[in-house]
């Protein structure tokens, strides 16, 4: 079975760059039409949608932060618009936060990251489900971490946000779930991308060393387990969590 998302309209978040990016090439390259969400990178975004539209597919930008829901739901309205109602939900955007010892963390920091986090997502979702249900069909994917399952030194904000975006799509999935619309969360381990790049090598190396498959991910590692999750070959699947890291990380 081939994947064919042809007459499909996907939103990626967070996708002028990295993960995002990787994932919206892989959907116009399966003939969906694909909104590219960005927040600050609009170069980036529009040299994206440049090389879809030069490869034969169907691209828009659109600048939004995803955390403000009035900046979502123009979004949205200029994307349905433009493409049509949204079909596939990519939750991708990646909300900062600060690396430091839990012991040393001030409230306000961690709160930022799970308001962000959790608002971000609330408001893609909630956003393009009333479209999902009229059609009885929709695929919302979130991108999450392993470190929402296995903690981090010094990621205890990350830590804590996504888990609980891991937690609310179960929820999601359940409800959503007799009108056609599935729930799934992936969690990629460490991935090369431009958020990563400052990382010292020896992260690298040792991720690497301690991964069956013995290297890192890169974005489109994570892009092809998402083209899985927006295709009719997992039109039996959800609520769950995949994680996409080589093996080190197990459930």
């Amino acid at each position: 079975m081939c994947i064919d998302l042809q007459g499909k309209v996907a939103l990626v978040t967070g996708a002028s760059r990295g993960i995002g990016a990787a994932i919206a090439r892989d959907l116009a390259d399966h003939d969906a039409a694909v909104v590219i969400n960005y927040l600050q990178s609009k170069n980036k975004a529009e040299a994206l949608k440049k090389e879809i539209s030069t490869a034969g597919g169907r691209a828009i930008t659109v600048q939004a932060d995803v955390r403000d829901r009035d900046a979502v739901d123009r979004m949205i309205a200029t994307a349905e618009k433009e493409l049509g109602k949204i079909d596939i939900l990519v939750n991708n955007a990646n909300i900062d936060f600060p690396m430091q010892p839990f012991a040393e963390m001030l409230w306000p920091d961690i709160e930022a990251k799970l308001t962000g986090e959790i608002g971000a997502m609330v408001n893609c979702c909630q956003a393009v489900i009333p479209g999902m249900m009229a059609k009885k069909y929709g695929k919302i994917i979130l991108v999450s971490s392993t470190l929402s399952r296995e903690p981090g030194y010094g990621f205890a904000a990350h830590c804590a946000a996504k888990a609980a975006v891991d937690s609310l799509a179960r929820t999601m999935a359940q409800e959503l779930g007799p009108s056609g619309i599935y729930v799934n969360v992936v969690g990629p381990g460490l991935t090369k991308t431009d958020a990563t790049a400052g990382l010292p090598p020896d992260v690298f190396r040792h991720t690497a060393e301690h991964t069956p498959l013995l290297r890192v991910a890169e974005p489109q590692d994570i892009a092809s387990v998402i083209m899985f999750l927006a295709s009719e070959m997992s039109d039996y699947v959800t609520g769950q969590y995949i994680p996409v890291n080589g093996g080190g990380f197990m459930l």
